[in-house]
């Protein structure tokens, strides 16, 4: 069992930049895969990146890449998403996620346990 909760979320100015963190419970931690996943109102929930367990493997949707960067702390049980030069339709809940497997491009349905979220708003 993994437990998640996300932080860092807050209203940032276009071209600003945030840190999201998320705090994992659980001594296993470092065997699962993490990803960010994120939701825009009347949207559906979409991946945003992966990291393997190690950290050597990242995945990015095409809309982050560059902007975005996922790493993680497996010491500290922790897991962030740095996010940079943000654009209003970054605007959304950010969800973090684990899974067993690693996936390059996951589904929200490939992931085992999740967090409650954090928004994140982009003004322009």
């Amino acid at each position: 069992q993994v437990q998640l909760v996300e932080s860092g979320g807050g209203l940032v100015q276009a071209g600003g930049s945030l840190r999201l963190s998320c705090a994992a419970s659980g001594r296993t931690f470092s065997t699962y895969a993490m990803g960010w996943f994120r939701q825009a109102s009347g949207k559906e929930r979409e991946f945003v990146t992966t990291i393997d367990w190690s950290g050597s493997n990242q995945y990015y949707q095409d809309s982050v890449k560059g902007r975005f960067t996922i790493s993680r702390d497996n010491a500290k049980n922790m897991v962030y998403l740095q996010m940079n030069s943000l654009k209003p339709e970054d605007t959304a809940v950010y969800y973090c996620a684990a899974s067993r497997t690693y996936y390059r491009g996951a589904d929200p349905r490939d992931m085992d346990y999740w967090g409650k979220g954090t928004l994140v708003t982009v003004s322009s």
